[in-house]
């Protein structure tokens, strides 16, 4: 049964990027927070794995995919997708990312 539900959540994810994605261009930032974390961990595979960004090349690299770089910039980190420190960003590790219910608990509380 796990199975089943991982290929429909693979197939809705997909469905969800379809409708945000015009090839690489981000089309608008969702307004689900659920749908916005789809788009943000695409958007974060854009950065390489323990390589450490200044704020310049995190705006660029976003900036190729929409305009409003420094919305998609905090919502990755707010997200946890991305860490900074000193003006200096790095992709956290997939095996770190919050699912949306831990999201939704955190900011709940």
């Amino acid at each position: 049964m796990q199975e089943i539900k991982n290929v429909n959540l693979e197939t809705w994810e997909e469905k969800v990027l379809r409708n945000y994605l015009d090839g690489t261009r981000l089309i608008k930032i969702p307004a689900s927070r659920k749908k916005r974390l789809v788009v943000l961990r695409w958007l974060v595979r854009k950065f390489e794995q323990e390589v450490t960004y200044t704020e310049r090349q995190v705006n660029e690299i976003i900036g190729r995919h929409h305009p409003d770089y420094a919305t998609l910039r905090r919502e990755l980190i707010g997200y946890q997708l991305m860490e900074r420190e000193n003006g200096f960003y790095w992709r956290s590790p997939a095996s770190v990312w919050k699912s949306e219910a831990e999201i939704m608990r955190q900011m709940s509380l």
